[in-house]
């Protein structure tokens, strides 16, 4: 590579990308507005080394590769030493369209590193080439761009510039996300309550209000007034100064309970609203373990099955990362593989027959009927498929990434309800965070749309073990 320098430009900007950040993610090259970004030979290498398989790191690899062959059609060797113009794909989101260059490593660089780090590595010869082009390009601010921590820590330490991928976050901070439910101010009914219009639509009570903290509002957000007996109401729509509200059903009573399950806490009355209204399609619950997430999500599932026929069936599924060690080879059919996985249904469903009538036989003859209706499914065999009717449950969701989860919720058909369950604190996955996990990302996408519902549950109801667990570990 023989980079001109631009004297004009202190400004100036060269970001090399390590290999795992175009596993990562394939659209990487087109996020660095208008700096230059330079890829190392041994990155390709990496990368023509990881282009197999069905796994989605290789499935990346081979979009990496299409995007770049694309930008090197037809160039020329004088061309591609000069730096190609990065196209504008429209990845951006708002921000700077790419107006910078993608520069190879076109020549061999005298190793610079010192007699320190020995070794002939991948991230060495990563470390070396960033070095000389630091060297070389003195009027350009050098960045080393890697999700690897330690190739981080070595850069620091010969001096190299280096950050994390941050393009791939949804948003800055975790602490950001939505909670779904915000409470008025004690004078808030003096305020938003003159003129305010109520009316009845079958058992459903509808308010309309006006006023200053309408604004902050988004749809099918939860209002409550912290008040004892205080008013808990959904924001139905909203219409430039004024907000509909509907007040919620209270499933905290045995009344309304759902398939035997009654909600113990704000929060929890709050989820089975938006889990058995049949106008949201899509809700998301966060929460720790053991604030009921998917105990409420079978429980309106089953009732919705099976007692008002809304859906033909229930399909749960989860990704298949262990916690410890893998176990390996599993026997049998898809459900079979994926039932070690799916304890926590096993455990919910003896939770919810337990009250069956009939003792022993009864529990049985009902468990034997739910396994008809609730599918066990893998993740893996999800592409290409379309559901219908159904009610649909992804556990763990926050060990999914963006691509995959945007692939799992367009597989939903006419009539399909999705529920989205995890613990953005409880993540598995390599390279993703609490920012860029697509659970994040389907939370923050769908905020403030008219079919959609988010949820956050704060309290523990396992046991008072589990609730002290969790404050204290």
């Amino acid at each position: 590579m023989t980079v001109k320098t631009r004297p004009s430009k202190q400004s100036r900007r060269i970001f090399v990308l390590d290999t795992n950040v175009l596993m990562h993610d394939p659209t990487a090259i087109f996020r660095f507005e208008e700096h230059d970004v330079f890829i190392p030979m041994i990155v390709l290498e990496e990368l023509d080394a990881g282009k197999k398989g069905l796994s989605e790191p290789a499935r990346n690899v081979r979009q990496v590769s299409r995007f770049l062959d694309e930008i090197m059609r037809d160039a020329t060797k004088e061309q591609i030493d000069a730096g190609l113009p990065l196209p504008n794909t429209g990845l951006n989101h708002g921000k700077r369209a790419p107006a910078g260059r993608l520069f190879f490593q076109t020549r061999l660089h005298e190793s610079v590193l010192p007699d320190s780090l020995p070794g002939h590595g991948a991230d060495n010869a990563i470390l070396a080439t960033t070095l000389a082009l630091k060297q070389e390009i003195r009027a350009a601010r050098v960045t080393l761009v890697s999700k690897d921590i330690n190739l981080r820590i070595k850069a620091a330490i010969l001096g190299i510039h280096a950050e994390d991928y941050f393009s791939d976050k949804t948003i800055e901070d975790a602490d950001l996300l939505p909670t779904g439910v915000q409470s008025v101010p004690e004078h808030f009914w003096h305020k938003h309550g003159k003129n305010m219009e109520s009316w009845k639509q079958q058992s459903r009570t509808f308010y309309r209000v006006r006023g200053p903290l309408v604004h902050e509002w988004q749809t099918n957000q939860f209002i409550f007034d912290p008040a004892e007996n205080g008013v808990e109401a959904i924001v139905r729509t909203l219409e430039n100064d004024a907000a509909v509200l509907e007040l919620t059903v209270d499933y905290r009573t045995e009344r309304n309970n759902v398939w035997g399950v009654t909600a113990r806490n704000r929060e929890q009355n709050l989820a089975l609203n938006l889990l058995m209204d049949p106008e949201i399609d899509f809700v998301t619950i966060l929460g720790p373990a053991g604030t009921g997430k998917t105990l409420l999500s079978l429980a309106a599932g089953l009732a919705q099955t099976l007692d008002h026929n809304r859906f033909s069936e229930i399909i749960m599924t989860r990704v298949t990362i262990p916690l410890g060690e893998d176990i390996g080879f599993l026997p049998g059919t898809e459900e079979e593989k994926m039932e070690p996985w799916m304890g926590a249904l096993m455990d919910n469903l003896e939770v919810l027959t337990q009250g069956q009538p009939g003792g022993a036989w009864g529990r049985a003859a009902t468990n034997d009927l739910l396994r008809h209706r609730i599918k066990i499914r893998s993740l893996n065999f999800m592409r290409g498929r379309t559901f219908l009717n159904r009610f649909i449950i992804v556990d763990e969701a926050q060990n999914l990434t963006p691509k995959q989860m945007r692939a799992i919720v367009t597989r939903a058909g006419p009539g399909t309800k999705m529920i989205c369950l995890g613990n953005i604190a409880q993540i598995d996955t390599p390279y993703l965070t609490e920012t860029t996990s697509g659970l994040t990302f389907v939370v923050t996408r769908f905020k403030g749309w008219g079919h959609s519902g988010h949820i956050t549950l704060m309290r523990g109801e396992r046991s008072r073990l589990a609730d002290h667990a969790s404050d204290v570990l």
